[in-house]
Order: C-alpha cells, then sequence, then structure tokens
C-alpha cells in the first residue's frame, strides 16, 4: 500500500533503520551529543535564534505557543480544522481572542489582518502557513512584514506543520514556527518541535504550565537535556533525516518539491479535475471532486493507493494527495496515471495517458 496522505506519510528505509538500533538513555552525552546537534540542525532549518522539541503531536507544540505567548488578546486565523484550532485552545484556557473566519479555499487577508491589529488590542497573531484540511497557502511572510511595521512587540505564531521541510520560509517576521514530525520530515507521530526568536523568548518570560511550559524546555534543551522524558527515537531520527536534507542541499530539496508540485498539479487539471485552494501550498494537491469517496475506495481497493478525504463539511467532497519528503518518482507517476485510471472506472472520462504526460512534461 501506498501510504500518498498529506501526513502521516511514508517513512523511508534509512528513517526506519534507526528504530532499529539500540535505545540510548536520555541523561547521557551520547543523546545530549545528538539533541544538541539535531536542535542546531532545527535551527538552521528554520532560520530562528531558539529551538524546542516536544514529546507531543503538533497540537501540543500549538497549545504550548498558545498559553506562554498571550498575555493580554490573541488574533487568531481560521481557513480550516486546523486554524479552528487556535480557537479551541484560546477557550480551553480561558484566553481572550478574537478569528477572523476565511472560507477553506481562500488566503488570509492582509488587509483585514492588518486593520485588526491597529486597534492595539492583540499581542499576538496565529496563523496557518499550510491549512492542509484545504490545501492552502496563506501570505503568512506578507502579514507578518505588515503587522511588524504598525506593531513590532506583537508575536506572530505560524502553524508551519505541512510547510517545514516544504519550502523555505522566510521568517524574517515570524517569531514562532511550529513543525510536526509525521509531515515533511519523514517520522512516525508523536515529536513536535518549535522555532522561536529572541523576542518570543523574551515573551515568554519565565513561561506558562506544567508539561508544556516552553521557559523550563529552552533553559534545559539548550544545554542538551529536557525537563520531561524525551522521544529519544524521533529525535535521533530527526537528526539523520536533517543530516540527509543537508547532504541532498535543502535549496535543492525545495526546488525538487515546488517542481513536482507543479507537475502534480497538471496533471490532475489535465484529466478535468479542480484543484479546490485559491493559493494551493506546496505541501499538497487538494482536489475538489463530488464523488471523493467512491474514488478514494478504488484508488485503494484496487491500486493500492491510500489518499485523504476531506473533514468536516468538505468530506466526500475533496481528496488530498501528499506532496511532503522524499518521494520516490515512480511512485508519484504511478499515483497520477491510477488516478486517470480511476475516472475511467467511475465513467468520468476514457484513460489516454494524459496525466502521466502532463506529468512528465511539467516535471522534466
Amino acid at each position: 500500500m501506498i501510504l500518498a496522505t498529506p501526513g502521516p506519510v511514508e517513512v523511508p528505509l534509512f528513517v526506519r533503520e534507526t528504530f532499529l538500533k539500540e535505545i540510548i538513555h536520555h541523561r547521557t552525552p551520547e543523546f545530549k551529543e545528538i539533541l544538541i546537534e539535531s536542535l542546531n540542525r532545527f535551527k538552521n532549518l528554520t532560520h530562528l535564534d531558539e529551538a524546542v522539541f516536544l514529546s507531543s503531536s503538533g497540537t501540543g507544540a500549538m497549545e504550548s505557543a498558545v498559553i506562554n505567548v498571550v498575555k493580554k488578546k490573541a488574533l487568531t486565523i481560521n481557513a480550516g480544522k486546523f486554524g479552528e484550532r487556535w480557537g479551541k485552545i484560546c477557550n480551553a484556557h480561558n484566553i481572550e481572542f478574537k478569528e477572523l473566519k476565511y472560507g477553506w479555499d481562500t488566503p488570509a487577508s492582509v488587509e483585514e489582518i492588518v486593520s485588526e491589529i491597529k486597534s492595539g488590542e492583540y499581542d499576538s497573531l496565529f496563523i496557518q502557513i499550510s491549512e492542509s484540511s484545504g490545501g492552502l497557502r496563506h501570505p503568512v511572510e506578507e502579514i507578518a512584514a505588515e503587522i511588524k511595521l504598525i506593531n513590532p512587540d506583537v508575536i506572530i505564531v505560524a502553524d508551519g506543520i505541512t510547510a517545514l521541510g516544504v519550502e523555505d520560509i522566510d521568517t524574517t517576521n515570524i517569531d514562532i514556527v511550529v513543525g510536526g514530525s509525521q509531515k515533511a520530515f519523514m517520522l512516525p507521530p508523536g515529536l513536535s518541535m518549535l522555532g522561536l526568536s529572541e523576542k518570543a523568548v523574551e515573551r515568554i518570560g519565565s513561561g506558562r504550565g506544567f508539561y508544556f511550559n516552553l521557559a523550563n524546555e529552552i533553559k534545559k534543551q539548550r544545554d542538551g537535556s529536557t525537563a520531561f522524558t524525551p522521544a529519544v527515537t524521533l529525535i535521533i531520527a530527526l537528526n539523520e533525516v536533517l543530516k540527509k536534507l543537508e547532504e541532498i542541499g535543502l535549496e535543492n530539496h525545495y526546488e525538487n518539491t515546488a517542481n513536482r508540485h507543479k507537475a502534480l498539479i497538471s496533471a490532475i487539471e489535465s484529466i478535468g479535475l479542480s484543484i479546490y485552494p485559491q493559493v494551493p501550498a506546496k505541501s499538497m494537491a487538494a482536489v475538489y471532486f463530488e464523488k471523493a469517496e467512491e474514488l478514494r475506495k478504488v484508488l485503494k481497493t484496487k491500486f493500492k493507493i491510500n489518499v485523504a478525504g476531506g473533514q468536516d463539511f468538505m468530506k466526500g467532497k475533496l481528496f488530498r494527495i501528499n506532496n511532503m519528503g522524499l518521494i520516490d518518482e515512480w511512485k508519484m507517476k504511478y499515483i497520477v496515471d491510477s488516478l486517470e485510471l480511476v475516472l475511467e472506472e467511475l465513467g468520468i472520462r476514457k484513460y489516454d495517458s494524459t496525466a502521466i504526460k502532463a506529468y512528465n512534461i511539467d516535471r522534466f
């Protein structure tokens, strides 16, 4: 079975092999060295001053950012199930916030956000870079730059769970970026990461919470330790993934991902299917299709390809194909070709190799 969902993604053999080795204790010089190495590599990837790993899903890192950063009032951006989560976290902790809501296919408005920030009510903004519910890319860098011109003390927190490792994110005006292990880092779920600016660390101060107190973790992890038992095997594996990406060259990896995404979109559109979001994220192809569940079923049962469906009101109307990580070229070609074969099976169009031809033209 080919796992072509936008998280968890397939775990490459070189990563799986790291889990076969003997585990090491987390309070040893050996692990300290690996932790510091992987933190430094993650800082290099995010272009931010600090890095912290948490043994949790990405949602845990989102929660830690909210409870440690907001001192006054938060502005949250909701254009999908994951943007909606910012408000739910605020509600759970009785943190004052206002939510700006957009369609799942619609990027956040720079003008509307700037207008809100000018009110002076907010000390923080929470937004997705890539909102994977609808495969949408928000103009986060532009939003962050405009906010910092108005008030440089507003802390910008960006969920980069389906963006880190996919593209080179300009974090010049971003204070915290959140990552997750099961996306472009090609690991099993269970490890989250935060890149932090000096301004974010200053805002956090002594921190809030117990397990998710970022001040405690920053202090400990600077010295190669952790406040609590870490996900040892996942951190070791992450270090190997980051090494591999460095060997490939991050610029080369980002360029390859972008080119593959362009070819995937071209192939999908060539057979009459529609890309759902107005501004697609490079991490996936989100396709609007009224028979999405039928298509997913045939892909899985006949062609052994598992793609993700839609959520909430988009259930049955959307399917999403992964474009994160190191994907074997033959697999993406097989997915594209199989997609066209399924359309013939569903009586939508006759198969004539249009998709794979379009993919090859744009890919190479």
